[in-house]
């Protein structure tokens, strides 16, 4: 069963529920997000450079520590391309499942790894994006306490479970809006039709007049309002 027709709906529920993680950026601009879970992957996501390069685009990519270390150069690639990174958990176990040390190890392995292969510091990489997008009330308390950002979602075309590259585009365009926060994948689940995905994708929403920013200046948005 695919759960995209779903996703909007849950969003809907969950964004004013839990005001203080990043949902989508300014309503009223048509600067737009695009964020890629799962990587790095030492095929999928420098396909993905290329493309984001040709447009001049710059992304944002949360991060699996074990992937960063199968790929270091590949990470590295991606942070001196000058696109935003993230956290997605050492190795996709989902938050909730995780006693606070185990979630806590999860995040510094994965930024020591990042510091490793990009020499970024711990505090350059503090948004954190759950795998599968599970998370509760006492994750972002913890997220508070040790001075992360969780960082969320608008629109997902649930590409992990490859419908095809015209559903995924068709659902992306469906729900896209001013603000929106897009989640593809570059890693193993997804990865294998993400860049014809935004080879499609792409020249659509700049046709329609959407402009690509980090998650970093999404949130510059929602911390001025």
């Amino acid at each position: 069963m695919q759960f995209a027709p779903f996703f909007p709906l849950i969003y809907r529920i969950l964004q004013p529920s839990f005001p203080d993680c990043l949902w989508c950026g300014d309503r009223n601009s048509q600067a737009i997000s695009l964020t890629f879970d799962d990587g790095p992957h030492p095929q999928y996501t420098h396909q993905v450079l290329q493309v984001l390069d040709r447009y001049n685009i710059k992304a944002s990519f949360f991060w699996l520590g074990a992937c960063v270390n199968r790929s270091p150069e590949v990470a590295k690639a991606v942070c001196d391309s000058g696109h935003w990174i993230g956290l997605h958990g050492y190795d996709h176990r989902s938050f909730p499942l995780l006693t606070p040390n185990e979630l806590k190890e999860s995040l510094v392995k994965t930024q020591a790894a990042i510091y490793d292969s990009c020499n970024l510091l711990p505090e350059q990489v503090r948004d954190v994006r759950p795998p599968n997008g599970l998370f509760t009330p006492k994750t972002l308390n913890l997220f508070r306490q040790w001075n992360y950002r969780p960082v969320m979602w608008s629109v997902v075309p649930e590409d992990w479970v490859r419908p095809g590259i015209t559903t995924v585009v068709q659902r992306v365009n469906q729900q896209v809006q001013n603000g929106s926060l897009i989640v593809l994948h570059d890693g193993v689940c997804g990865g294998q039709d993400v860049t014809a995905t935004i080879e499609v994708l792409i020249p659509q929403l700049i046709q329609q007049g959407y402009k690509f920013v980090t998650v970093d200046n999404l949130w510059k948005y929602n911390q001025t309002n």
